[in-house]
């Protein structure tokens, strides 16, 4: 077993973080997740209403007894959510940990620190990690340019922004973006992280409530399988390479603005991929990482070998390494 602050202070078994995914981190997944010993995240805005979410928390306890999170993240939308309310929801349902993510924690803080949840908040650089510590979060999730999703604008890589927020941070730091196996987790402790978070890789496993088609999709595809859009708005995502990605990408880089690619970037149509296994449906997440992702393993399989693999490697490999003179 690896132990390291955030297992210690988050109460979970392994360093091992599933992130919130917008249509996928739903009860079945999370539940396995931590059943497995890791710590799941459900996804608030992937339940239409606050009363929805309540709901599949509850689902959530119904699989497990473990400690299970839910993210909570404030980008642009079409049309803006009931925030305060997803929550309340959320301090309602007695959730010990949430994940925030999209910008600055201070509101969420107002209403998850008085009710004892710990919050891990989601930076993409060193300076909004800081920023996210004063505030008092209490840890960070520092996401690398390879990442899925939000990468940021500043195109830093895992291997220099990791040991840099792990330089400058007094309170756990967990590496995102880039991460699927014992190799990367290894990686990531040895660059001074106490764990990792993975998004597409626990996409690709078999309670992932996805179709089977996007998670083939995934084992087929490499690490240059990606698309950056929305790069001219300044509001970066990485999204699988489809003709729908492409063709944001070539309406944006010709001068065109968000009302061009609206129709193109709909997040129902981002669902039907997941729902239908159209993966030329819509832009979906998926980090660059999928390049290292060969197989749809279940959940508990991915955990234990990821973290036995990990034990192994510094135990034995690295230990080899080390000569004296």
């Amino acid at each position: 077993m690896l132990r390291t602050r955030f297992t210690e202070e988050f109460g979970v078994r392994h360093p091992l973080v599933q992130g919130g995914m917008q249509w996928v981190g739903r009860a079945e997944l999370v539940s396995a997740v931590a059943n497995a010993g890791a710590l799941g995240m459900l996804t608030a805005l992937t339940q239409p209403t606050p009363e929805a979410l309540v709901k599949e928390i509850a689902r959530c306890r119904e699989m497990t007894d473990r400690p299970f999170g839910v993210n909570l993240t404030i980008l642009p939308t079409i049309t803006p959510p009931p925030y305060a309310e997803y929550r309340q929801a959320i301090v309602e349902s007695g959730v010990p940990i949430v994940e925030t993510a999209g910008s600055n924690p201070a509101e969420h803080l107002a209403a998850f620190g008085p009710a004892g949840i710990k919050v891990l908040h989601k930076c993409t650089s060193v300076r909004h990690a800081l920023k996210a510590q004063e505030l008092g979060v209490d840890a960070v999730s520092i996401d690398g340019f390879e990442c899925a999703g939000h990468p940021g604008e500043d195109d830093v890589p895992g291997l220099v922004l990791i040991p840099r927020a792990a330089d400058e941070l007094r309170i756990p730091v967990i590496a995102s973006g880039g991460f699927a196996d014992a190799r990367g987790l290894v990686a990531a402790l040895a660059l001074g992280a106490d764990g990792v978070n993975m998004g597409t890789r626990f996409l690709c496993t078999e309670e992932a409530p996805v179709h089977r088609s996007v998670k083939e999709r995934i084992v087929a595809a490499g690490e240059r399988d990606t698309e950056l859009i929305f790069r001219p708005l300044r509001n970066t995502a990485r999204v699988a390479s489809n003709e729908v990605s492409r063709a944001v990408v070539a309406r944006l880089d010709a001068g065109g603005t968000f009302d061009d690619v609206r129709d193109l970037v709909a997040g129902a149509r981002g669902r039907k991929v997941y729902e239908l296994g159209d993966t030329e449906a819509g832009v979906w997440s998926v980090g660059m990482v999928q390049g290292l992702v060969h197989d749809i393993p279940t959940v508990a399989e991915l955990v234990d070998r990821i973290v036995t693999e990990a034990a192994r490697l510094i135990g034995a490999r690295l230990a080899g390494v080390v000569t004296t003179s």
